[in-house]
């Protein structure tokens, strides 16, 4: 039987272009096709179970995706600029916020992604190097996927039930981003690596460098008056519950 509500789509480009994907997934395309927001997306987003869970967002996105896609398998700057194209697709491309007591109007339809580097790539190959400028350690890394951040979630809840006090987000991070060491690539060494001898100002020089290099959609807004290189645009409540009215 012919299905009389075929559902608009779009088709959104990935941040990574597909090039840190194997070339047997469907995200090596660099593309997605996404629906538009329906009543039932709607529904998600004011599940009390799923707010409470922090799964709203990831619960929406899957809903949207039309391709066939392994979700746990985005990177996060890719699923970036799925958040956008959702927000648009439900709610329009203007997004109204303030910086500063002054209100501004974004149109996040001209948002782009921000320019890679594909020199420092090798097709299908999520891996990068970086030399450590402190202790001239070589440290190997992936960017992290969606299934990561999921396993860096259930590690730290881990952690902080033997210690409330903890705060491990920074290595546990760190473990599950770096696959090796000079060469080395037990996981036991690595952990203990990370613990013990990773300098913080080598730490820091490290993650400046992710922001440098990782694929992601451009959020930076240029308000009157703000400072030359920009402010992130802030996503709050009203991205994506525009009629909360905050």
């Amino acid at each position: 039987m012919d299905n009389k509500f075929q559902f608009p789509t779009e088709v959104v480009d990935l941040p990574s272009k597909g090039l840190l994907y194997p070339e047997d997934s469907p995200l090596s395309s660099g593309t997605i096709e996404m629906k538009y927001m329906t009543a039932k997306e709607e529904d998600i987003l004011t599940n009390i179970n799923y707010l409470e869970k922090g799964i709203v967002i990831d619960k929406l996105l899957q809903s949207l995706i039309v391709s066939k896609v392994n979700y746990a398998d985005l990177l996060l700057g890719d699923k970036n600029a799925l958040l956008i194209a959702a927000r648009i697709l439900g709610y329009g491309k203007d997004y109204d916020i303030s910086y500063q007591g002054k209100p501004y109007t974004v149109d996040l339809s001209e948002l782009n992604n921000k320019n890679i580097d594909e020199s420092l790539i090798t097709k299908g190959v999520n891996e990068f190097s970086f030399t450590l400028p402190t202790s001239g350690n070589v440290i190997k890394f992936k960017l992290l996927a969606h299934g990561d951040e999921i396993k860096i979630d259930e590690e730290i809840k881990g952690l902080q039930k033997l210690d409330r006090d903890s705060n491990p987000e920074l290595t546990t991070r760190l473990k599950h981003m770096i696959t090796s060491v000079d060469g080395e690539t037990n996981p036991a060494k690595i952990r203990q690596f990370i613990d013990n001898a990773f300098l913080a100002r080598d730490s820091r020089a490290f993650r400046n460098y992710i922001k440098v290099i990782q694929p992601d959609i451009d959020l930076t807004f240029y308000p009157e008056g703000g400072p030359e290189g920009g402010v992130d645009i802030p996503i709050g409540i009203s991205f994506l519950w525009p009629d909360a009215g905050l």
